[in-house]
């Protein structure tokens, strides 16, 4: 039997930790669902998304080096994922959520590219926004300079601190949750209230801890099931883009990551429904 060194081991070791924490992030951050058409080949894009300005196709995150993010460097991929910024220097347009995934910390930002890079690439075009003749990609720099302001600071509990950047950073859920104003900037004082133009003309529930039409009167054990099945307290089950976002990212979180989600979304204010 082969020894390998000790060296050589710990190299490996470390290496498959890493791909194992780039895959972790990879659910919490819901990245499948969003980068996979109906019938399609996983991340390689063209999932359509209705919204008030058009309809936005995601692009082709696999590691394919023509069609997809094979000959991204590092620290092209951070930029993307955490300013909006293109390797050519133009600006995505927020259906992309990186207004919250500039919470991810630089290193799980790098973990999750790591990881990318080791799935199997697909070989397919990113297809063309259907937008208005007024909105194009030009503006999104102007956009970004003038609608973007800087994060309220993390909770100093450091459980809800967890929870924030579970719900914020990573699962964006403010991005469905929260309404938006006219220029398409989340309404940071109707923090997830809910929003009635919801992705793909969806209406979003309102998730705060309100008892009328929010989660007051849901237990703690209760939500956190949800999370983890999609049942609710009546035995229905979540459907729609939720049942997704269940499927592809709740359900395969830590029990211990559940909870502080959980203890977070309880700890906001409460706000009655949009």
């Amino acid at each position: 039997m082969r020894r390998w060194p000790a060296a050589v081991l710990g190299l490996i070791w470390s290496a498959s930790g890493l791909c194992s924490e780039g895959a972790y992030l990879f659910d919490a951050a819901g990245c499948l669902a969003c980068h996979t058409a109906e019938g399609g080949q996983p991340l390689a894009g063209g999932r359509a998304f209705e919204t008030p300005y058009g309809v936005f196709y995601s692009p082709n995150i696999s590691p394919d080096p023509e069609t997809g993010i094979g000959r991204w460097s590092r620290t092209d991929f951070i930029k993307a994922l955490k300013h909006g910024e293109a390797p050519d220097g133009s600006a995505y347009f927020p259906v992309f959520p990186y207004p919250s995934y500039r919470l991810m910390s630089d290193a799980d930002a790098g973990r999750l590219f790591d990881h990318l890079q080791t799935l199997a690439p697909q070989r397919q075009k990113n297809l063309e926004h259907d937008l208005p003749w007024w909105l194009a990609r030009w503006m999104m720099k102007l956009w970004q300079w003038l609608m973007q302001d800087e994060p309220p600071p993390p909770p100093a509990d450091p459980r809800h601190s967890r929870g924030r950047y579970l719900v914020d950073a990573l699962g964006h859920c403010g991005e469905c949750h929260t309404p938006r104003n006219w220029a398409g900037v989340s309404d940071h004082g109707r923090y997830l209230a809910g929003s009635k133009n919801g992705p793909e003309g969806e209406s979003v529930p309102n998730i705060t801890p309100y008892r009328g039409d929010g989660l007051g009167k849901w237990d703690a054990e209760d939500l956190e099931y949800f999370l983890e099945s999609g049942e609710l307290p009546n035995g229905d089950y979540a459907g729609s883009l939720m049942a997704e976002v269940i499927d592809n990212s709740t359900s395969k979180l830590t029990a211990s990551d559940r909870r502080a989600m959980v203890e977070y979304l309880r700890s906001i204010p409460a706000i009655p429904g949009t």
